[in-house]
């Protein structure tokens, strides 16, 4: 199929709806509105993880996944949260053979606590972004520790990582999550932060920085001084990030269809690829029929109704004490266009945009970086995937009606790659 692209025209100033009132951009790209509908032609190449086997075949929580350059695939597995103990990586091979595993729960060396985020770079190193520890765990394409490399002291810890993929380095920030808790020291954006891990301490650099929506400031107690605590509104734009192939970033911000896009070694977007897709507004009708759907779930699941709250951990001599502080939950005034976002090993970047229902995924675009429009998945048609390889690997973590999961390794069609 081939791409097309439709209107480009150059711009000084471009204003993004619903995110920061002006940005600075050389070129804005507007792409047709129509969606032109693609088959999701994959091909299964193996799948991995099963409820009863060996015990490389069973995970307890598949959290993240990841390839290197050979097709090798990395699982993330075990967190440290709910019972999670099991705390590892496996590798498995190009034809999903298992080839080893490394890392376990504990305080030495490679050992993790909360294991959060993982990224390998294309040679095969791997780093565990360890929130427990405060700490990024390297270890080398064989699985052996290499080194820890320290947090710079900072409050908000990055959760979420992603590799540069000239090696040496990794993306972090705090994108992709949802509603919740954050820590910061006065901050008034949400930054993508290049973290250099060739020493003892990390060496961080901001890249891009996104736009921070209005948040409802909370009063806790022992918040260390200088820094705010903050509670993010249901419906919130998410900041979603991408790191194309030669190191540069693509990332929305807002609740429009905005795809903005930083060159490598550069501090301002050069590019705006967007749709003529709106946001749609939060009206009493649809929170309300949100909040019917939510307490439903939560009922299925046997949760607690009620305010919404925060729970604090406190360690003492005499062990931990939790102290629930209730808060009132606030909304966001629409609902985004854009709920993921991801860039291929081939410069292809899919975005996912908001189904039926506002907390519903729908279909999914993919463009070119120049903003070429490929064509679209129909909602249904086909999952994000949660992490791309080389020669258009996708990997998909699945779960079963037991909760149990795999993950399946496909090959994408050449033009979505």
């Amino acid at each position: 199929m081939n791409a097309n692209r439709f209107a480009s025209r150059s711009s000084l100033f471009v204003a993004v709806l619903a995110g920061p009132s002006t940005l600075l951009a050389q070129e804005t790209v507007e792409v047709t509105g129509r969606d032109q509908l693609i088959e999701p032609d994959f091909e299964e190449i193996y799948r991995i993880g099963v409820r009863d086997g060996e015990p490389w075949e069973m995970f307890s929580h598949v959290s993240q996944v990841a390839f290197d350059a050979e097709g090798k695939l990395y699982v993330l597995d075990g967190t440290g949260l709910m019972g999670s103990g099991n705390m590892r990586v496996l590798v498995f091979d190009a034809a999903g053979g298992f080839v080893r595993e490394f890392g376990s729960a504990g305080d030495g060396p490679g050992e993790f606590r909360l294991p959060i985020g993982l990224a390998v770079w294309r040679d095969g190193t791997s780093v565990v972004s360890d929130v427990g520890h405060r700490a990024y765990q390297l270890f080398d394409a064989s699985g052996v520790f290499l080194r820890t490399v320290r947090a710079d002291g900072g409050s908000d810890f990055p959760k979420a990582i992603q590799p540069d993929p000239s090696g040496g380095a990794v993306f972090a920030g705090d994108f992709g999550g949802g509603s919740g808790i954050s820590i910061q020291s006065g901050g008034t954006s949400r930054p993508v932060m290049r973290v250099g891990l060739g020493n003892d301490v990390v060496q961080t650099d901001t890249v891009v920085r996104g736009w921070l929506p209005p948040r409802n400031d909370l009063e806790l107690p022992n918040v260390p001084a200088g820094m705010s605590v903050s509670l993010s509104t249901v419906f919130e734009p998410k900041l979603l990030v991408g790191v194309l192939p030669d190191g540069g970033i693509i990332h929305s911000d807002s609740s429009a269809y905005a795809l903005k896009v930083t060159a490598p070694g550069a501090s301002e977007v050069a590019r705006i690829i967007r749709r003529p897709l709106v946001s749609e507004p939060l009206t009493p009708e649809v929170q309300r029929k949100y909040e019917e759907r939510s307490a439903a779930a939560c009922e299925s699941r046997r949760g607690v109704g009620g305010l919404p709250g925060i729970s604090v951990v406190r360690s003492g001599r005499r062990g931990e004490a939790m102290t629930n502080f209730p808060v009132e939950q606030r909304y966001y005034h629409e609902i985004p266009v854009i709920r993921s976002l991801a860039a291929t090993w081939g410069g292809r970047i899919w975005v996912q945009r908001r189904g039926e229902l506002p907390e519903s995924d729908g279909p999914i675009d993919v463009l070119t970086v120049e903003g070429s429009y490929v064509g679209t998945y129909a909602p249904g048609a086909t999952e994000m995937p949660d992490a791309f390889g080389p020669d258009g690997l996708a990997a998909f973590i699945e779960l079963d009606e037991f909760d149990v999961a795999s993950v399946v390794v496909r090959r994408l069609s050449t033009e979505v790659r």
